[in-house]
């Protein structure tokens, strides 16, 4: 599996600057993601939840155990309900249909929501925010390219759409929102990709 996460845009970061398959069991590494505490008491909250990271080296082959699965506050009445594991069935680059050899095929992610939070995970990285708008609470992890380069990205939720806003990059977009039962994912002008929910957040990916 691959999570393109936003390596793309880290690329752009750097030129400006000057310079899996999961088995749904969490390894020991994907264990330490799930809270930043390490605590193993289950909270309901999303105040009450420590902000998952990725791991050092990311968490290996299979998922994390999800990070807000026992959080009981209701989606905020903004955003689109994204909860699920979700595969790419089709990605589309300037309006037309792109090759099988398109990286975006291969894929994979899991949403959580909770209140006004978001946590997705895939291919090694843990990437957990709050939609607000604010830099303070947004994503603030490593890119799934090398675990290693810095993210900062705000979050907010706008008419129904999941959008991320790298900082510094201004007019740089990647957003998420549902069409029918699908999600549609627009990866910052580069492409539009369609995913199909094969679980809920607590279901293994579709080729564990």
């Amino acid at each position: 599996m691959r999570y393109l996460g936003l390596a793309p845009l880290l690329l752009v970061v750097v030129v400006l600057a000057g310079c899996g398959a999961s088995d749904g069991n969490a390894s020991p590494a994907a264990q330490s993601a799930s809270t930043s505490s390490g605590t193993t008491t289950r909270a309901r909250s999303v105040a009450d939840i420590a902000v998952a990271h990725t791991p050092p080296g990311g968490y290996g082959d299979a998922f994390p155990d999800p990070i807000l699965a026992d959080c009981t506050d209701p989606l905020t009445a903004v955003a689109p309900d994204l909860r699920g594991v979700w595969e790419v069935v089709d990605v589309q680059v300037n309006g037309t249909v792109a090759p099988k050899s398109h990286p975006a095929y291969q894929h994979v992610e899991r949403v959580e929501q909770c209140g006004d939070r978001l946590v997705v995970t895939g291919g090694g990285v843990v990437h957990d925010m709050r939609c607000d708008g604010t830099v303070e609470h947004g994503v603030h992890d490593v890119a799934a390219s090398d675990f290693a380069t810095p993210l900062s990205v705000v979050a907010t939720y706008e008419d129904r759409v999941h959008t991320l806003r790298p900082v510094g990059l201004p007019g740089v977009e990647v957003t998420r929102r549902l069409d029918g039962d699908e999600m549609v994912w627009s990866y910052a002008g580069s492409f539009v990709a369609r995913l199909r929910r094969t679980g809920g957040p607590e279901s293994a990916p579709p080729d564990a």
